[in-house]
């Protein structure tokens, strides 16, 4: 007998603007997610855009962080059937790359739900469905748990803040900060004055409609000074960082020796 899903107690823990941190997996690999969901973060984003896995990976990359960490899909970009592959293996949270505008959120925002809240389509024997355990009166609590991250990675993006915020299903706005700082001329120089300008007008805009703010770091040396701008889905580092940063450690140490 279908049952309908419980709210998620996750998405209000987001709303809340409750400080999480999370992490980045990039490898592709489902003993890398299992790790860094097993660490503790509290949540964990799959990179299918900039990462080695594919859709074809996912389901196993799922499965190790679920009962451990939530999990958080970034697809290779905005598009329907990208967004939609993605919930119907199972990802509970969705973060969406490259998007500047309302128009182009509000579209976006509508293929994280069906009908006839938005247009993802309806197949309640997938693993997003609920394998056919969820009832069609349910597909409605489908649509309130899942978690609508859209990055804000160019100036138009910091402008428009405010407006994506203001779309319901967005929940996170959350800068990249590498592609931001690229794009407005000053690559990789986090220390700008016009950057941290940016920060702040993403902080605002989300507040503004009670939404959170987040940002990825590359380590955890200036999580005080984020927490503090306003930031509270703050992911540190990747898997790749990681296993990169320990593996120069022991070779810079044997070299040493």
């Amino acid at each position: 007998m279908p049952v309908d899903p419980p709210p998620s107690s996750f998405r209000a823990r987001v709303l809340s603007r409750e400080t999480l941190i999370g992490t980045f997996v990039s490898g592709g690999s489902p003993a890398f997610a299992e790790i860094c969901a097993a660490a503790g973060f509290d949540w964990v984003v799959i990179d299918l855009e900039h990462g080695y896995g594919t859709e074809g990976d996912l389901a196993a990359q799922l499965d190790a962080v679920a009962g451990r960490s939530f999990a958080v899909v970034r697809p290779q970009s905005g598009e329907r059937l990208r967004i939609g592959r993605a919930l119907d293996l199972g990802a509970p949270g969705i973060m969406v790359p490259r998007l500047d505008t309302p128009e182009e959120v509000t579209e976006a925002v509508t293929y994280l739900r069906y009908p006839p809240d938005g247009v993802r389509g309806v197949a309640l024997m997938t693993r997003g469905g609920g394998l056919g355990t969820v009832s069609h009166d349910g597909v409605a609590g489908l649509n309130r748990s899942i978690v609508g991250v859209v990055q804000i990675e160019s100036p138009v993006a910091v402008r428009n803040a405010a407006a994506i915020a203001a779309i319901d299903g967005v929940d996170v706005l959350f800068v990249g900060p590498s592609d931001l700082s690229h794009s407005m001329g000053i690559p990789g120089r986090l220390d700008e004055p016009a950057f941290d300008e940016a920060l702040q007008a993403v902080v605002r805009g989300a507040e503004s409609a009670g939404k959170a703010a987040g940002i990825l770091l590359r380590t955890g040396a200036d999580l005080d000074r984020y927490v503090e701008l306003g930031y509270r889905f703050i992911g540190i580092g990747s898997d790749l960082n990681f296993a990169g940063d320990g593996a120069r450690a022991v070779v810079a140490d044997a070299r040493g020796r």
